[in-house]
């Protein structure tokens, strides 16, 4: 996974670079000049994720081995700017992921494997502090907090491990942090942006059993990722 998220954000940090070459100067004419006059602004965004776990175990034997795919996210955006270069944002979204965790201690595939597909409803809210503006790009940086619930978490199921079933809490919160560059075009803005997301809370249900092979040397597990927006204002 860390060298999927290596190449994406690479091959993203090339493109941003060849807008700026092209763009990032006073001396072209400026589109949508009086766009970040208005106090308001909506939009709405799209991209991809890329999650897997932060787990802690009561000892150092690690017995987990994790694999997961590309999700995506769809969400608006609501903006509100203070001055020139700070404004309060919130993009509230749905988010769908799929990990996988094996289990080296178990033997059977049925056993030994389990799929989590999570579909999060976030709500964050975030500080963006802008640079000033070059001609039509303006680089920002950002940071926040998010309400995350986990559609599928199975918190108050009956069925644990035992059953197939991996638990999670419904309920977390996370903290983000992030980059992009406000692209301003003829007739909206365009801003590609990265933000890493941490979880702020453990979100294991531990199996009814305090024995279990599954939960019983785990710590905590905690939600950590990668977001890749394209964002239309």
């Amino acid at each position: 996974m860390q060298k999927k998220i290596r190449t994406v954000i690479i091959l993203l940090i090339l493109l941003f670079a060849g807008k700026l070459n092209a763009q990032y100067t006073d001396d072209i004419a400026k589109n949508l000049p009086f766009f970040d006059k208005h106090r308001f602004s909506w939009g709405y965004y799209f991209g991809m994720n890329f999650y897997d776990f932060k787990i802690d175990y009561d000892q150092e034997y690690e017995h987990i081995i994790q694999e997961s795919n590309p999700g995506f996210q769809v969400g608006l955006v609501g903006n509100m700017n203070v001055n020139s270069y700070l404004s309060f944002r919130s993009e509230p979204g749905v988010y769908f992921t799929n990990r996988r965790l094996l289990f080296r201690n178990l033997t059977t595939a049925r056993d030994s494997v389990r799929d989590i597909s999570s579909n999060y409803v976030q709500v964050p809210i975030s500080m963006k502090i802008n640079t000033i503006r070059y001609g039509n790009i303006r680089p920002y940086i950002t940071g926040g907090l998010i309400y995350a619930y986990n559609l599928n978490s199975w918190e108050d199921s009956n069925n644990d491990n035992s059953a197939g079933r991996f638990r999670m809490r419904t309920q977390t919160f996370m903290y983000e942090i992030g980059f992009g560059f406000e692209m301003y075009l003829y007739y909206f803005k365009f801003t590609p942006s990265i933000k890493g997301v941490f979880s702020l809370q453990n979100e294991l249900i531990p199996d009814n059993d305090p024995n279990s092979p599954w939960t019983n040397h785990i710590e905590s597990i905690m939600t950590r990722g990668i977001y890749i927006n394209l964002t239309f204002e």
